[in-house]
């Protein structure tokens, strides 16, 4: 048997084993792996067998997808249900959370590798080959000292050097590793004005001096898909030149979606969701659970806090919407008092808090998503989670950059399925 043919099932069994698991499993250490694969000494030809058998528990499934793609500080998948649906495989996932991971798995329970945790302790050799990198990165503080100073205490100055000790920096050095064809990452507004500018400033040269790619940025609004004001930051980038433009965005105008496409219905044409059963809607009645309605000491101090500011002239309090209302930004701190978005109950009656299926789906995701966790872990998830819709619109656009024509997929308005 050709030693091609050893570093065949090799590389594939790299695709779903780390190099320790691996060397485990062919009796030999994780140094004698990473040579193999350098090809600086070969692998004997016998271990062809071996390296075969352990390809069998996932079948033929690498090659179910149009490409690959990697979800990097993962949550609860917006971005993986929205590149899979212009047929992509996700390959490798990286969430720290356990929780968000609790959510992640429910929703993706055939996933063909296991679930990584935090990013910054996998080397970049334990992820597998990917034609696009997915990271809804955290913005943490950029420490950017002069070059001056830097010299003075022997420290490099480039542009990676600028981004350690963020979590920025591992996204850069996985795309200098794996060199995808493609990356997408997405972040708040704010990124872009973070200390006067400094740090988008420095996010871009690194993407685009250092590591060569062609950046394109652009902030879109999630109110386009759902009644919902959520201005996020999208960087798109292609490792060779396309024509991609961010002119073949098909946004719908905004106000299409009211808060009534969200809210759950209280006419007997609420759906019956097995997995929720009653749990956020009483079938019985035909209403929300009492439980998310605001008690009388909560909305008597939401009121008040929103008198005082009101008196020195600030804009500071509660968000009040019926069915025909656009909401405020849905945070991950919603589960204190829910204070950004109510729910009008009507003349006399306290408002109450969305449910966390109201959340999902004002975060664009269809009703058969589950939700495990408790409600105060589903109101940060969701808080913290992209508008699916928004990035299944971006996907689109760089499927034909991505994909040859032919196995382009047309994906169905999931919000309108899930209301």
């Amino acid at each position: 048997m050709s030693n091609d043919l050893v570093h065949h099932y090799l590389t594939e069994a790299l695709s779903y084993y780390k190099h320790k698991e691996l060397a485990e499993a062919l009796g030999v250490n994780v140094g004698t792996v990473r040579r193999w694969e350098l090809k600086e000494t070969e692998p004997r030809p016998y271990l062809a067998e071996s390296l075969k058998q352990l390809l069998l528990p996932w079948g033929n499934q690498r090659t179910s997808g149009d490409f690959r793609f990697i979800d990097l500080f993962a949550g609860i998948g917006g971005l993986r249900m929205a590149f899979e649906s212009i047929g992509g495989e996700c390959v490798f996932t990286s969430e720290w959370d356990s929780y968000a991971q609790q959510t992640y798995r429910q929703n993706f329970p055939c996933s063909t590798h296991s679930l990584a945790g935090d990013i910054t302790q996998i080397a970049e050799d334990d992820i597998p080959d990917h034609d696009v990198l997915l990271a809804g990165f955290p913005c943490q503080p950029f420490s950017i000292a002069g070059v001056s100073k830097k010299n003075s205490l022997g420290r490099a100055h480039g542009f990676s050097d600028e981004t350690q000790g963020t979590l920025f920096f591992d996204v850069a050095r996985i795309i200098r590793a794996k060199q995808p064809k493609a990356f997408v990452l997405e972040n708040v507004k704010n990124l872009q004005s973070h200390d006067k500018g400094r740090t988008f400033d420095v996010i871009r040269k690194v993407l685009t001096e250092e590591l060569g790619y062609h950046l394109h940025v652009r902030v879109v609004d999630g109110q386009h898909f759902v009644p919902q004001h959520r201005e996020r930051i999208v960087m798109v980038g292609f490792r060779e030149p396309t024509a991609f433009t961010w002119d073949a965005l098909q946004l719908p105008a905004k106000g299409g979606k009211r808060m009534k496409d969200i809210l759950h219905r209280t006419d007997g044409t609420e759906p019956f969701l097995e997995w929720d059963g009653n749990r956020f809607f009483d079938h019985q009645v035909g209403n929300v659970n009492e439980k998310y309605i605001l008690s009388d000491k909560l909305w008597a101090y939401l009121q008040g806090y929103a008198e005082k500011h009101r008196a020195k002239g600030n804009g500071f309090g509660f968000g009040l919407v019926n069915e025909n209302s656009v909401s405020r930004t849905l945070s991950a701190r919603y589960h204190k008092d829910g204070s950004e978005i109510l729910v009008d109950r009507g003349w006399e009656l306290n408002p109450r808090r969305l449910t966390p299926r109201e959340c999902a789906r004002l975060m664009g995701y269809p009703d058969d998503f589950r939700i495990p966790v408790s409600d105060t872990r589903a109101y940060q998830q969701f808080g913290n989670s992209v508008v699916m819709l928004a990035f299944q619109e971006v996907a689109r656009i760089m499927q034909p950059y991505l994909v040859p024509f032919e196995h382009h997929v047309v994906q169905p308005d999931l919000l309108a399925e899930a209301v």
